[in-house]
């Protein structure tokens, strides 16, 4: 009954009101008649519900994204197919596409009557303001009967996912970058002429050149042996970023959290296309590890892209991880709430000696606003810093309306800003 009710429309509920009105009018006045004309107005709704029940709505829906992956702010087109794989024609429908709010209005359009293993096209243009995994669908379909009495309402339950990736800022060289080498870094390692072996030395083949024969080797073994091509090896670098939630403030693009991955995307990219070999390591509680690590640049994107605040209470998983990605040196950049003591000194033991640490600390009490009061949890981002610096990194620690670039700039040695120690 109540499913009954909430289908009527305004006019179905007008005709079932006034077919009440008729029908006990009639019977205290004895009129019959009016009596019938009632029933008639009662049954009318009733009649129109099952008119507009007599299809299944079972249709498919498909849509492609193009791109499907974009960032902040960059326009994306949506196309659908929707087919009716039943064998009865479907009726005209009203449809409404559900989208995540941030990608904008919900797109509405009529869906024409479709016969048997028909399909039609339809495309509508969104725009994402806030990165991530944004969900399209399900498509919300409506059927009115032929009076327009009752509306029915169904979902097509089938979605998608439309990914955006995180602000990518330009950044800076600077001095600091220039020392983060590591096993990774400034000892050549060979690599075969025909790219399977990795010996210094192997048997000679067809159409290697005879320049390179190793004649000691070639006298010890009494095979023609040949020197491998050397190559400079890639310099190595770690990026660590902490994603607990009592570690950032602030809601929306203006919290701490879209500021530290901002910098995190920023900073691979920018070491990836400088020749490091970098290592982007985040919580994950999918891992057997705890740790999420990626080492190319589309998969580290879709990771930043994914992040989200999770409620591990330290970050004693990603430091151990960590220790086993530094422990030849290279690069370190850090991006950190404020942590406890041992967390720092833990933290702070991870660069190697000569090696560069670069940390950015957030200032989570900064980024709540002094208007809301901090939360009894938040821990000291100044001491924090002390920490780090009293062990040789370059810390910087991060309030509202830092910029990305400045703080890269600073931390890396390019420029000097106030707050950085």
């Amino acid at each position: 009954m109540r499913r009954f009710r909430d289908s009527l429309t305004t006019r179905g509920a007008a005709f079932l009101a006034s077919g009440l009105v008729l029908v006990l009018a009639g019977l205290a006045l004895g009129q019959h008649d009016l009596s019938r004309i009632g029933t008639a107005l009662c049954a009318l709704p009733a009649l129109a519900g099952l008119l507009g029940r007599r299809h299944d709505l079972d249709l498919v829906v498909d849509r492609e994204a193009r791109p499907s992956r974009l960032t902040i702010d960059e326009p994306a087109v949506v196309q659908m197919t929707i087919s009716n794989p039943s064998q009865t024609r479907s009726p005209l429908l009203f449809a409404e596409e559900h989208l995540d709010y941030s990608l904008g209005d919900r797109p509405r359009f009529v869906i024409p009557a479709l016969s048997s293993g028909a399909s039609t096209h339809v495309e509508y243009a969104v725009r994402a303001h806030a990165r991530g995994a944004h969900r399209l669908g399900p498509l919300g379909v409506r059927v009115q009967d032929p009076f327009g009495l009752t509306m029915r309402h169904a979902s097509l339950s089938s979605h998608d996912e439309l990914l955006v990736l995180p602000r990518i800022i330009n950044l800076s060289d600077g001095r600091a970058l220039g020392r983060g080498l590591g096993a990774e870094g400034s000892v050549p390692h060979r690599v075969a002429l025909h790219g399977e072996d990795d010996q210094s030395i192997r048997e000679y083949r067809d159409g290697d050149d005879l320049r390179r024969i190793h004649w000691p080797a070639t006298a010890r073994t009494g095979d023609l042996m040949v020197r491998q091509e050397d190559r400079p090896a890639k310099r190595r670098a770690v990026v660590i970023l902490d994603t607990r939630a009592r570690a950032h403030g602030g809601k929306g693009p203006s919290s701490s959290l879209e500021w530290a991955v901002t910098m995190a995307a920023s900073a691979v990219t920018h070491l990836l296309h400088q020749g490091f070999a970098v290592h982007l390591l985040t919580p994950d509680a999918s891992q057997e590890s705890g740790v999420r690590e990626d080492s190319d640049l589309d998969p580290a994107l879709e990771t930043l892209a994914r992040t989200v605040p999770t409620d591990e209470p330290g970050i004693g998983g990603l430091l151990h991880a960590a220790s086993g990605a530094t422990a030849q040196g290279g690069l370190i950049v850090a991006l950190v709430g404020a942590v406890d003591d041992d967390a720092a000194r833990a933290l702070a033991s991870l660069r190697q000696p000569g090696g560069p640490g670069l940390s950015f600390v957030i200032d989570a009490a900064a980024f709540h606003g002094s208007g809301s009061g901090r939360r009894a949890e938040d821990l000291e981002a100044g001491a924090t810093t002390a920490s780090l610096a009293g062990a040789g990194w370059s810390v910087l620690s991060v309030a509202p309306g830092l910029e990305v670039a400045d703080a890269w700039a600073t931390v890396a040695g390019s420029r000097s800003l106030v707050g950085a120690r």
